[in-house]
């Protein structure tokens, strides 16, 4: 119930209140308290202008603040309450709170749930009691959040100055990296819409500041900085809510869970790892992930103040060849495309330029390109600037990057080149909003904003991106994120309910708790149209001659046992067998190994053709702890743990989204016919792949099911020929509805 009514006092309506308090209390500020010091300075660099009052039982002053021994003395109630009380304290801080009417809370202290079981306890009482108390809170453990556009700073660690207001919402799950964010930021001139540190999320979680900036006119893009996702259906909600806003998330998501393998006996569990699905889940959710703060500023930056191109032909214009040769080749490993400019652009460029430089893309104006052009323009643009005007014009470019204006350390002292630098800002920020398509200044190194540069970036809301291959890659992050747009709400059906039973498969009754015989999980996969390789369970020599004789010699055969799930181990599997005395004397050699080992049942003997040539894949699915079933497809069948090439998914996916797991192999040139090798056919394989997953499905989920494996290894591909020959399936007992 507690948990329930929580989710009430989160609500983006909650929320949007809770970011933009009026009137600030700091409950255990003064004099001496640091913490109180930090947040007054904070509060004065953003300009709030609210009632800002110290509640202290005992302190006479606070910084100047006016002071009151409680908050049930406070003359109006606060919007919020910054609780710097220490532990034994915030609960009655809170009946306070809801003694006083005060609806919202930041809590600071420490020495709940990160210490251990019993502070665990303590912070599910600091919930229960958040929730009787009508409160919405943020932490504990938590220094606080900014709201740059409100000039709103309950945050205890020091501000930066100036705070710039813009696009960029942020939430971290680490405090003190909030004030590198901000440091960064302010040097590269990237304004913030919001900036929260998240503490134990013990009431307000990433998922729930996550939807709230969705929602905010403020906020054009959302920076996460993640230790975990805990509560995957929630984010993933939410995930969905911004893709279908067109607001991009772009998360810096570290560590990893101690999660054990949820299939040890299966090959897929060494390559679907805790991380490695993480990262399959963002892709789906086309959450951009990225592995520094550094891109994760930048890439937010690019999304938030840049005009969306339609495609991935670039233009390029810069003032030096060897900034053309980084673009150049930092473009090529982001797929981006840069065209030859149209013969009318080419020409009409020429005549801007020196003799000796060349008018194609990507142009190097050269140093001429800092003077006035060579055509007698007159006024303060230069070449460069000229060249972009023809350049947006061009037909075959989707947008231009722009590395033609050099802000400096300081304003030249020269009157007349600090006029013709600022007249060049202000007509590029107007042909920006102008241009028939999106023009995206950088600068050629990560270098900081001087004062001076910032100040003419914020005159007019731009942003200069720091650094070309740093640029290139935010580039490369929003380009994908425009073309993964809509794809998002197929993950949301993961959870809804498990599938039936394939026809001809056993009942939910007859499932064991471990491996199933081999037999029993072919017949699972063709009931879900899944074709495996042809063969027959054999009793005795003579039936094992009688079935190599229906499907064709050369034939395998393997111990069939559920207890014996590697057979190779065990000698139980012999290969290659051309003639009826080798079949017989491979059944005998087979059964023997499989009556060898303790404690198995050995229920015959499988014989199955040999299948020579065409590739071979791995498919097969894991339950993940925290996400549920994964589809892990991969090239190498036994070799796929050496080889580790393989794309996960979150399922449940569809035979589209398997063609792209495929498009995403090293080594997908195998399956196309590389080297003289009979193409696949790609189509078909993905429906096998699809269907495969959703027998996987039909086994139930991680909270309710039986399922803990499902491995089809190796899927043998040659052609439009798409056969499972090894097929393991591993389930425990199933919960009762």
């Amino acid at each position: 119930m507690t948990e329930g009514a929580a989710r009430e006092l989160v609500t983006p309506q909650r929320l949007r209140a809770f970011f933009a308090p009026r009137s600030i209390a700091l409950v255990g500020a003064s004099d001496n308290s640091g913490w109180a010091r930090f947040i007054v300075a904070s509060c004065a660099t953003a300009g709030f202008s609210g009632p800002l009052t110290a509640v202290h039982p005992r302190a006479a002053s606070a910084f100047g603040l006016p002071v009151v021994p409680s908050l049930r003395e406070l003359p109006e109630p606060a919007d919020l309450a910054f609780i710097l009380a220490p532990l034994q304290a915030v609960e009655g801080v809170l009946d306070d709170m809801g003694a006083a009417g005060i609806p919202n809370a930041v809590v600071l202290a420490s020495g709940y749930r990160e210490v251990g079981e019993a502070g665990r306890a303590l912070e599910e009482a600091l919930l229960e009691r958040a929730v009787a108390n009508n409160v919405t809170m943020l932490g504990p453990n938590c220094l606080g959040f900014i709201n740059a556009h409100r000039r709103s700073a309950p945050y205890a660690l020091a501000l930066p100055p100036p705070l710039i207001a813009g696009p960029v919402g942020v939430a971290l799950q680490s405090g003190a990296l909030a004030s590198v964010v901000l440091a960064f930021a302010k040097a590269h001139a990237i304004g913030l819409s919001l900036l929260t540190s998240m503490g134990n999320e013990t009431m307000m979680k990433t998922a729930d500041v996550l939807d709230y900036l969705v929602e905010d006119e403020a906020t054009r893009v959302i920076c996460l900085f993640l230790e975990e996702i805990g509560d995957p259906a929630r984010f993933a909600r939410a995930a969905e809510k911004a893709d279908r806003a067109g607001k991009p998330i772009v998360a810096l998501k570290v560590g990893s869970s101690p999660a054990g393998q949820q299939a040890a006996l299966a090959h897929t569990g060494s390559v679907a790892g805790d991380d490695a699905v993480v990262d399959a889940v963002l892709r789906q959710l086309n959450v951009i992930r990225v592995t520094s703060l550094e891109e994760l500023l930048t890439t937010g930056a690019v999304l938030g103040y840049s005009r969306w191109p339609r495609g991935r032909r670039m233009g390029v214009l810069t003032l030096s060849g060897g900034s053309c040769d980084i673009i150049a080749d930092a473009a090529s490993a982001q797929g981006v495309a840069i065209p030859d400019f149209s013969a009318q652009t080419q020409a009409a460029i020429a005549a801007l330029l020196p003799p000796f430089a060349s008018p194609h893309n990507p142009l190097d104006v050269t140093g001429f390109g800092t003077l006035a052009n060579l055509s007698g323009t007159k006024g303060p643009l230069q070449a460069v600037d000229h060249a972009l005007d023809l350049a947006v014009q061009d037909p075959n470019l989707d947008f231009v990057l722009f590395s033609g204006v050099v802000l400096p350390e300081a304003r030249p002292p020269d009157t007349q080149a600090a006029r013709t630098l600022e007249t060049r800002v202000d007509w590029l920020a107007e042909r920006m909003g102008s241009a028939p398509i999106p023009i995206i200044p950088v600068a050629s190194t990560c270098v900081n904003v001087s004062d001076y540069g910032r100040g003419l970036l914020m005159r007019h809301g731009l942003n200069i991106l720091g650094g070309l291959n740093l640029g290139l890659g935010a580039l490369g992050h929003m380009l994908r994120w425009l073309e993964n747009r809509g794809r998002v709400q197929a993950l949301l059906a993961n959870t809804g309910p498990a599938r039936s039973a394939p026809r001809g498969a056993a009942s939910p009754a007859a499932w064991p708790a471990g491996p199933w015989s081999e037999v029993e999980a072919r017949r699972l996969l063709a009931g879900a149209g899944v074709p495996v390789v042809p063969g027959g369970l054999a009793g005795s020599a003579d039936e094992a001659v009688e079935i190599a004789r229906r499907v064709g010699l050369p034939v395998a055969l393997k111990v069939c046992s559920a207890q014996i799930t590697h057979k190779s181990d065990v000698g139980g599997v012999v290969l290659g067998l051309g003639s009826e005395a080798e079949v017989r004397a491979g059944y005998e050699k087979v059964r023997a190994a499989g009556m060898a080992v303790p404690a198995a049942s050995v229920d015959g003997v499988l014989v199955t053709p040999m299948r020579t040539g065409g590739a071979e894949l791995l498919a097969g699915v894991t339950v993940d702890a925290a996400f549920g079933p994964v589809l892990a497809v991969g090239l190498g069948g036994i070799w796929v743990e050496v080889l580790n090439d393989t794309s996960l998914r979150l399922l449940p996916v569809d035979a589209a989204e398997v063609r792209r797991m495929l498009g995403e192999l090293r080594g997908l040139p195998l399956l196309q016919g590389a080297r003289g090798a009979r193409p696949a056919d790609l189509d078909a394989v993905a429906e096998v792949i699809a269907a495969l997953g959703e027998a996987a499905l039909s086994l139930g989920r991680a909270q309710n099911g039986a399922l803990r494996a499902l491995e089809v290894n190796p899927l043998w591909v040659n052609g439009d020929q798409v056969e499972a020959l090894d097929v393991l399936v591993i389930t425990e007992a199933r919960d009762q509805p």
